[in-house]
């Protein structure tokens, strides 16, 4: 296997990882976003590094609080209605990655980490693979 089969069998296994965890959060005990709001997973963020040193906790902290990368949840009902706002459409859909500026939205505790509320216009961009974003210690 070449450097770059392996790397691309690495991402999309750490890829797999972190959606069959959102999936594992049930869904139901998650709020429900209102109106024009989005209900966003951020990105995990590593807690070793691929050479095994493992990141203290204040750097993964500060790391999660600044992370620009999430994984769309649920939306509200009035996402993306505005046709004068969005005449093209949707920026994105539930199960996108999207990004976002760095401390954009609501942020709120859970059960294994945190989900952030953001409005509609705070989706600056979507991408296939959050591993392809350089994330922040």
């Amino acid at each position: 296997m070449t450097t770059s089969h392996a790397l691309e069998a690495k991402y999309e296994a750490e890829d797999k990882e972190t959606k069959e965890e959102t999936e594992s959060t049930n869904l139901d005990k998650l709020p429900d976003p209102t109106g024009w709001r989005l209900l966003v997973m951020p990105f995990a963020v590593k807690e070793k590094t691929e050479g095994g040193i493992i990141i203290a906790q204040e750097t993964l902290d500060r790391a999660r609080v600044a992370t620009q990368v999430g994984y769309v949840l649920k939306m509200g009902d009035l996402c993306y209605e505005d046709k004068d706002k969005y005449p093209t459409g949707p920026w994105c859909k539930e199960k996108d990655w999207v990004i976002f500026a760095r401390y954009a939205g609501s942020r709120m505790e859970i059960d294994g980490g945190e989900i952030r509320l953001l409005n509609d216009d705070e989706v600056l961009g979507t991408i296939d693979d959050p591993n392809d974003i350089l994330h922040a210690f």
